[in-house]
């Protein structure tokens, strides 16, 4: 079991910079690979960026590749999601998720959600 709870989100004009995080509970967090997804009303949820147990593989959606870094600190129960030249269609909620691989289908099936921050991002 892992319980996430993301924190960061906020109003930013359009070209600023946010990081979210995400921390979990749990001892095993190290051991799960980790996803950020967005939401906006309406729409399905869209998968954001990916980070291996380990920190050495990332990947990310078309979207955000070169704006977004996701990292991880494993000693800290906690992965990132550094968002620089943020964009209006940025504005989204943001959560986080967990699961045995990075594959982007088993995160999107995850059981292990947090509650989402909101990220708005003013033209």
């Amino acid at each position: 079991q892992v319980q996430l709870v993301e924190s960061g989100g906020g109003l930013v004009q359009a070209g600023g910079s946010l990081r979210l995080s995400c921390v979990a509970s749990g001892r095993t967090f190290r051991s799960y690979a980790m996803g950020w997804f967005r939401q906006t009303p309406g729409k399905e949820r869209e998968f954001v960026a990916a980070i291996s147990w380990s920190g050495d593989s990332t990947k990310y959606a078309d979207s955000v590749k070169g704006r977004f870094t996701i990292s991880r600190d494993n000693a800290k129960n906690t992965v990132y999601l550094q968002m620089n030249s943020l964009k209006p269609e940025d504005t989204a909620v943001y959560s986080c998720a967990a699961a045995n691989a990075m594959r982007v289908a088993q995160l999107s099936q995850s059981d292990y959600w947090g509650q989402g921050t909101q990220v708005t991002v003013s033209s």
